[in-house]
């Protein structure tokens, strides 16, 4: 099997729109990376951390409305 880096022309320029749609694309995989992250990881971690926090503080006396004449 024939090396195609042996193929690559090291003395041509790279067409401007060649390297739009690279950096393009690069952004499109980052982004759908980060959205995949945030539905995948992050949000079922807060929606854990809220009703863990909602199930402790039901069973702990209400502090903040209290008076302090009480």
């Amino acid at each position: 099997m024939a090396n195609p880096f042996k193929k690559i022309l090291h003395d041509k320029k790279l067409p401007e729109i060649i390297k739009v749609r690279v950096t393009d694309n690069v952004a499109l995989i980052k982004l759908s990376l980060e959205v995949a992250e945030l539905f995948a990881i992050k949000l079922p971690n807060v929606m854990a951390s809220l009703l863990k926090d909602t199930h402790t503080e039901d069973t702990k006396t209400d502090n903040f409305n209290k008076t302090t004449n009480e």
